[in-house]
């Protein structure tokens, strides 16, 4: 009897070690931070990746003082191992490998941020997109023409046609499916402003209205003058007068434009040269805002035909008449 009662107390006592022991552990495992500095560690989950190789992965880099097969014990245990996404992570410091699954199960994965800026070209966009190494480059060329048909829009120009914002990425993320989706930004918000419109315009389709948004676009940097322009151009279409705007000049001209646009640039005929032409040019000639859609199709009302740069902040000034503009000019452009 004696030796049974050793026998049972020997037991308790060591699977009371054996419990207090593993709790300890798992407490250590809950609460001790990863080898990581202070700007956080990124690390990349592969495609096809699990939670054991995970687990030796970073015990081997030195990231884990556990043995790899902790953590694949606590997934299996917590029923999440099979939930791991790939991607690009940033582990921050101090991040406990509970954390670590659980950033790992929500694909909390590194975004990146491309920017497209209002008023740049089309052309100028993928000539960005094709030098920035965060991109999987797979576009077949880097002329606009052959970009279209890689996303599958041959049957479009492609300028203007790319929204201006900034769109977040992740690792791995194709050219052509940036380019997509800033194309489908565009196309949205047109055919929203276009529902939206004022009446009375003097445009037949949404692809005018862009064509004008592009105008506005690089013929003002000032958010209150959008409208004032847009104003002026939308009178001068109803009157039947030429546009007469330097911007569609200068894209017409292409790479002759070296800076500066002369008297013989103003009478040398291309489909863009509106103090040639009338109408609106045939493509828009950059990439148009939001606020520039807005404003060419809510122009703001008014009698002024004619605007001048001031040379000052990039503001202009606005006339009614020819001879008041034929004033400014002497003012502002002539120093008269």
């Amino acid at each position: 009897m004696r030796l049974l009662t050793k026998i049972m107390i020997t037991l308790f006592i060591l699977i009371s070690v054996i419990f207090s022991t593993g709790w300890f552990e798992y407490q250590r495992f809950l609460t001790t931070p990863m080898a990581i500095s202070e700007n956080g560690h990124i690390y990349t989950v592969e495609s096809g990746s699990n939670l054991r190789k995970i687990s030796q992965d970073i015990t081997k880099q030195g990231l884990s003082g556990f043995p790899a097969a902790y953590l694949t014990l606590y997934g299996r245990l917590e029923g999440k191992a099979h939930l791991i996404k790939a991607g690009e992570y940033l582990i921050p410091q101090d991040t406990r490998l509970p954390q670590l699954l659980d950033q790992l199960i929500a694909g909390q994965v590194i975004q990146y941020s491309f920017t497209i800026i209002e008023g740049m070209t089309a052309q100028q966009l993928i000539d960005l997109v094709a030098v920035d190494e965060r991109i999987k480059h797979t576009l077949k060329g880097a002329q606009l023409s052959q970009v279209m048909a890689d996303i599958i829009l041959s049957n479009q120009y492609g300028e203007g046609e790319f929204l201006p914002e900034t769109y977040n990425f992740t690792k791995g993320t194709r050219d052509i499916d940036l380019l997509r989706r800033a194309h489908k930004s565009m196309a949205v918000t047109l055919e929203k402003a276009w529902n939206n419109k004022a009446d009375n315009l003097p445009y037949k389709t949404p692809y005018e209205a862009l064509i004008m948004a592009s105008i506005i676009e690089k013929e003002t940097g000032i958010a209150e003058e959008r409208a004032q322009i847009s104003g002026v151009f939308v009178r001068r279409l109803q009157k039947g007068m030429r546009l007469q705007t330097d911007p569609t000049v200068i894209y017409g001209m292409g790479d002759k434009y070296n800076g500066n646009i002369r008297r013989k640039d103003l009478r040398t005929d291309t489909p863009y040269n509106t103090y040639t032409r009338h109408g609106l040019p045939p493509t828009p000639i950059a990439l148009p805002s939001k606020a520039s859609i807005e404003a060419a199709l809510h122009p703001q009302a008014g009698k002024s035909l004619y605007f001048v740069a001031t040379g000052k902040e990039g503001r202009h000034v606005f006339s009614n008449s020819l001879t008041a503009h034929n004033k400014a000019v002497r003012k502002y452009q002539l120093k008269k």
